[in-house]
């Protein structure tokens, strides 16, 4: 066969067989509302779809941790201890031998108190810096309560302290952004140390000298995983030997720490607290969810047939959901005190409600809704969310507001006041201030 008739034979044969393989139904016959949940057309029931054989196995997870409301009271401890050991497993910090004390980079004054930078060395080649802004009045002979800070997505240690550089070079910024929660501390004479989130601010990498707005979490997150380990697991092992140190400081009152996160940083915040049953009370700045739940109901895919991930794979830790969720972890935290500022289910909310009353301290815990919640009329209230959710629709339902997401100062600041102030009204001995578990033994790297 002649060369030319060869090449017009297969591009005719081409042409008839296209149509099959670029076959797919017209992008205006399909309607994501009819595919918001995933449901089989099948008479047995049996999903076809990948997508949906896992669904399947999504629904029946049942963590082995979650808090059960009706355990006996003195089953409580034996419960939280479960959970300690569960997470101890799931972060898997490692062990290594000899860990260098943190340095002292640089100290300048501020109005009132000094901001010092240092550096930690959690493993060998690293130096991981950040900051310990403390008040002119806390010394050995009077120290303070320390406020162990930990941001959110794309925030930074700088801008949780109201610096405007890394180098602290310049003078602290005369009208701090809504999320300073250190210089609020420090300003109230607490100690505060502020951490960069794994990947972020000078933990970043080239994204920020190529002029992107965002830190590249997810490329850490990816090679972290494929280790077999974490980015929440490598966060807050690198805070934990932070916080190792802080707990040494001389002048500090080692009885009232105080672990505050803002929105990604709860996350690393839920997990120092579990694993540092010495740690005083907790400032949960973010809405509180079930993210199995987020996982299960979010399923409404987009005008391109695409299904919603419930969150980014920085949030992804193996094992998670056949342990515990969010509330429960929460509820393990319990007799110690915890404001969680910006709302979530009323459903979720009375488990460490009960969690509390259980440990027999029930105003050591509180909640708040955003003010678009406020109203119980306006909540939704029910034991499981509907499925086929969007990620608009999903925050609508878990009484969520992201406009009003930001440090709620008016609210935490007088709690943890109130907190301190009853202890020096109680007239009580100085070792009866401590929380009954802080008698167990602290995580250790």
């Amino acid at each position: 066969m002649p060369l030319q008739t060869l090449f017009r034979s297969t591009l005719l044969l081409l042409a008839c067989c296209l149509p099959a393989w670029t076959a797919s139904p017209s992008p205006a016959a399909f309607q994501p509302s009819e595919w918001a949940a995933l449901q089989s057309s099948r008479a047995d029931r049996r999903h076809t779809s990948s997508r949906g054989i896992v669904q399947t196995m999504l629904e029946q997870v049942r963590p082995a941790c979650a808090f059960q409301p009706g355990m006996p009271p003195e089953n409580f401890p034996s419960w939280r201890e479960q959970v300690r050991q569960a997470m101890k497993k799931l972060m898997k910090f490692p062990a290594l031998q000899e860990i260098h004390p943190p340095r002292l980079v640089k100290t300048v004054p501020r109005q009132g108190y000094r901001v010092e930078k240092w550096e930690s060395y959690p493993f060998p080649n690293a130096a991981v810096p950040f900051l310990v802004l403390v008040p002119d009045s806390a010394t050995p002979q009077r120290p303070a309560p320390v406020l162990f800070c930990i941001p959110g997505s794309d925030q930074t240690k700088e801008e949780l302290a109201a610096e405007t550089s890394a180098e602290l070079e310049n003078a602290s910024l005369p009208r701090p952004g809504p999320n300073a929660m250190a210089w609020h501390y420090v300003r109230e004479g607490w100690v505060a140390v502020v951490v960069d989130n794994a990947g972020a601010g000078e933990q970043g990498d080239a994204e920020r000298a190529a002029g992107r707005a965002s830190h590249d979490y997810d490329n850490l997150a990816r090679l972290l995983l494929e280790m077999d380990w974490s980015w929440l697991g490598y966060t807050s092992y690198t805070d934990q030997c932070i916080l190792n140190w802080v707990k040494k400081l001389p002048f500090i009152q080692k009885n009232h720490i105080i672990l505050s996160g803002f929105s990604l940083g709860t996350e690393p915040m839920m997990v120092l607290g579990v694993l540092n049953p010495d740690i005083y009370a907790f400032v949960y700045n973010d809405f509180l969810c079930r993210t199995l739940e987020r996982a299960q109901t979010m399923t409404k895919p987009s005008a391109n047939g695409s299904r919603p991930a419930p969150n980014s794979i920085r949030h992804l830790i193996p094992g998670f959901w056949q342990q515990f969720d969010f509330p429960d972890i929460v509820a393990s935290l319990a007799p110690r005190p915890v404001i969680c500022t910006e709302g979530g289910l009323d459903r979720d909310f009375g488990l460490i409600a009960q969690a509390y009353r259980m440990a027999g301290r029930e105003d050591a815990f509180r909640f708040l809704h955003q003010p678009r919640f406020a109203d119980p009329a306006k909540r939704w209230q029910g034991e499981r969310l509907p499925s086929g959710l969007d990620r608009t629709e999903f925050f609508r339902l878990a009484n969520v507001d992201p406009r009003n997401h930001f440090f709620k100062k008016d609210a935490v600041i007088p709690w943890i006041k109130s907190l301190l102030d009853a202890e020096q009204t109680a007239e009580r001995p100085a070792d009866s201030q401590q929380p009954a578990a802080a008698a167990e033994s602290p995580a250790t790297p």
